[in-house]
């Protein structure tokens, strides 16, 4: 238990790390929908080095559907702008989030986003 303790430890503190600049690159908003409530860092790629362009700053009702919380499908129109961002935690988090919606508008969004293609046959497989 020590073990995994010292490593979740070591983890928040290396992500702590990125909070400035994250912060301020999101101009201290929720970088999906622009709240300003509740806001932390989520990890896009929670298996790999943190780097700015696997996380994005995050307001509490994000996270959990990044986390994959439950949504009502119009709740999701405020996350569409997200994937026009060319950080990948950003744009691809909130498509993975969007590929949940079977509304047309959701597929569609994802499809004409400047996301790689590989990415986005992954997300919408």
């Amino acid at each position: 238990m020590a073990k995994g303790y010292l490593a979740h430890k070591e983890r928040l503190n290396e992500l702590n790390s990125f909070g400035k600049g994250v912060g301020k690159r999101a101009g201290f908003k929720c970088e999906w929908c622009d709240s300003s409530e509740d806001l932390r860092l989520w990890d896009y790629k929670p298996d790999e080095p943190p780097t700015t362009d696997s996380l994005a700053l995050l307001c509490g009702k994000c996270r959990g559907w990044a986390d994959g919380g439950k949504f009502a499908a119009n709740e999701l129109h405020a996350i569409r702008n997200a994937l026009w961002s060319d950080v990948p935690a950003i744009a691809e988090g909130a498509a993975r989030v969007l590929a949940g919606c079977k509304e047309s508008w959701a597929r569609e969004a994802i499809e004409e986003s400047f996301i790689a293609d590989a990415v986005k046959a992954e997300i919408l497989k």
